[in-house]
């Protein structure tokens, strides 16, 4: 156990909720929002993307998106030395690669169906890339999720035992 013990565990919490928040944004994305609008005509899918795409840039989802990314990297930086270290490494680059495709392949989409003049080539352009990509960064920041709640669980345990030992020491010398 190490003196940066202090904010090490909020920091990984806040970690973990972050993720679990984006991880689940990109789950019902998949499993509800994508299917929902494949049943529309290219008129109103193209639209209700477009709104979506412009409604989503705002402060909470963007604390979030970045703040996963942000409060994992400095759990990461925290836990050096200690036993959950490498599994929030592990989240931390399963974000990475979840953000890495969210800028390098859905945000380009976005953009591009964004200026689009016809719908329905708009809209063979974009669906199947976006929704292929989507279910990548759902599954990478669903997994960065396990990984954080797993250094959440080892972390708990190597402090209950080392409080333990302090404890049964405490009592021995005393």
């Amino acid at each position: 156990m190490t003196k940066r013990s202090g904010t090490t565990g909020g920091v990984l919490g806040a970690a973990t909720v972050a993720m679990g928040l984006i991880a689940g944004t990109f789950y019902v994305f998949a499993c509800a929002v994508m299917p929902g609008l494949a049943r529309s005509d290219d008129r109103v899918y193209v639209e209700v993307m477009r709104n979506i795409n412009d409604v989503i840039q705002n402060p909470v989802f963007m604390l979030s998106f970045l703040g996963a990314l942000l409060l994992t990297g400095v759990a990461a930086w925290q836990g050096r030395g200690e036993p959950h270290r490498r599994w929030v490494w592990a989240a931390l680059a399963a974000y990475a690669l979840a953000f890495l495709v969210t800028v390098t392949f859905n945000i380009p989409l976005n953009n591009a169906l964004d200026t689009s003049t016809d719908p329905t080539a708009a809209r063979t352009d974009f669906e199947d890339a976006w929704v292929a990509w989507n279910v990548v960064r759902a599954m990478l920041s669903t997994v960065a999720v396990g990984f954080l709640a797993r250094a959440l669980l080892v972390r708990g345990r190597s402090y209950a035992s080392a409080a333990s030992v302090s404890a049964t020491g405490a009592s021995v010398g005393g």
